[in-house]
C-alpha cells in the first residue's frame, strides 16, 4: 500500500498546471507539419549543443494569425504541447497585402519579428516590466541583442482567443501578462537556456 502512495505522489508531481494538449488537436496538418519541422531542428541543434534544455523549448508560428494561439510550449521528451497562447509580431512586419502575409527583417529599426531560433538569456527590469533578453541563432536574427528584441508581455495582449488581429509589438515576441507568468515560471525553473523557433 505504501509503494502504491508514493507511485501516485510521484506520478502526481509529474503533472503541471499547463494545460496538456494532443498536438493534433489543435493544430492543422500543415501547421501540424511545420511545427514538428521546426522541433527536429530545435533537437537536432540542442543535442550537439551543452547548455541548452532538451526538456522544453518554444516554437512561435507566424503564419496563424495573430488573434490565435501560436506561441507554443512545447515537451521535447513527450512530445506534446503543455501550454499555448498569444503572441505579437512586429507593426515593420505588416505588409497590408490580403491573406494575411507578413514580412520579416533582421534590420535594425526596421520593427519587424525576425524568423530563426533564439536563446532565451537572462531576465531584466525594463519599461514592460521584467523581459528575457533574446540572443539570435540564426543569421536571420543575428541582430537581436543590438535591437534589444527581448520575449515580454504588454496589458493590451488579450489572454483568449480572439476573432480580430492584436496589437502590434516593435519586433518583439509580446504576450499577456497572464501567459507571461507561466513562461517565467518555466523559464526560471529551467536550469539550462530554452530555445524559440519563430518561423513561417
Amino acid at each position: 500500500m505504501r509503494i502504491f502512495f508514493v507511485a501516485l505522489l510521484l506520478s502526481l508531481s509529474s503533472f503541471t498546471t499547463y494545460n496538456v494538449t494532443d498536438k493534433k488537436d489543435i493544430l492543422s496538418e500543415v501547421e501540424l507539419v511545420r511545427l514538428n519541422d521546426h522541433v527536429k531542428e530545435v533537437k537536432s541543434f540542442t543535442a550537439s549543443n551543452y547548455g541548452y534544455s532538451r526538456k522544453i523549448a518554444f516554437l512561435v508560428d507566424m503564419k496563424i494569425k495573430s488573434g490565435k494561439n501560436r506561441f507554443f510550449v512545447y515537451d521535447l521528451e513527450n512530445e506534446r504541447i503543455i501550454d499555448q497562447g498569444l503572441v505579437a509580431h512586429g507593426s515593420g512586419s505588416e505588409t497590408g497585402i490580403k491573406g494575411d502575409i507578413l514580412q520579416f527583417s533582421n534590420m535594425p529599426n526596421s520593427n519587424c519579428t525576425s524568423l530563426g531560433r533564439y536563446s532565451v538569456e537572462k531576465s531584466y527590469k525594463g519599461v514592460f516590466g521584467k523581459a528575457f533578453r533574446l540572443a539570435g541563432l540564426d543569421d536571420t536574427n543575428s541582430n537581436a541583442l543590438k535591437r534589444a528584441i527581448v520575449l515580454h508581455c504588454y496589458k493590451e495582449v488579450p489572454d483568449e482567443e480572439k476573432e480580430y488581429y492584436i496589437i502590434n509589438s516593435h519586433g518583439c515576441p509580446m504576450v499577456s501578462e497572464v501567459f507571461f507568468k507561466r513562461l517565467e515560471k518555466i523559464i526560471d525553473s529551467s536550469d539550462s537556456k530554452i530555445m524559440l523557433s519563430v518561423y513561417y
